[in-house]
């Protein structure tokens, strides 16, 4: 990847302040971590502050879900309702962005999601993700796919209807309006 840009002071504090509100009025997903361990972190990471920011700016509403102590790392995860607003009408790679031949999407996730500096969440890590509540009830959000999936054309993606988690397949050059992805960063 790239040098990112990096956020002014301005925009580190602004940002640092979204978080920590949205840390404290979700505290069922980050049981036992003190936001002032986590802003520490964050204001010794500038390049990673960028990545949120973009996280942020596409509607991902990233928040703290988690604390890695074998890499001393907290795990920010897409919190949006729905798949964020800014990373949908994706196909799912470059492959299969350059087999369309009209109709192409602008992007794709695994282009979008290296631009931004996150990792496209894994099925297991979206399970993890809605046991923290109910997200992707209207839309869907595309998780990292399988290499024996992806080999054969196809891509993965998930969302929560009936009060369960579905793990779908479409051909990976699809995109659709409602469909997204969710990404992941540790800190």
């Amino acid at each position: 990847m790239k040098n990112k840009p990096q956020l002014s002071a301005e925009q580190q504090e602004e940002l640092i302040k979204i978080l920590k509100t949205r840390f404290e009025k979700k505290p069922n997903r980050h049981e036992n971590i003190k936001w002032e361990d986590v802003q520490k972190k964050l204001e010794s990471n500038p390049e990673k502050l960028w990545s949120l920011n973009e996280m942020e700016r596409t509607e991902g509403e990233p928040d703290v879900i988690g604390y890695d102590k074998k890499t001393n790392e907290y795990i920010f995860i897409d919190c949006s309702l729905e798949s964020p607003k800014g990373r949908r009408s994706l196909c799912y790679d470059r492959d299969a962005l350059n087999s369309r031949k009209e109709n192409k999407p602008t992007n794709s996730v695994v282009d979008l999601a290296n631009e931004i500096g996150i990792e496209i969440l894994d099925e297991e890590q979206y399970r993890e993700l809605q046991s923290l509540g109910n997200f992707d009830l209207k839309t869907s959000s595309w998780v990292k796919t399988p290499d024996e999936i992806r080999k054969l054309g196809g891509a993965i993606f998930c969302d929560k209807r009936y009060n369960t988690v579905f793990l779908y397949h479409n051909g990976a050059e699809s995109y659709y309006a409602a469909r997204g992805f969710r990404g992941v960063l540790r800190i």
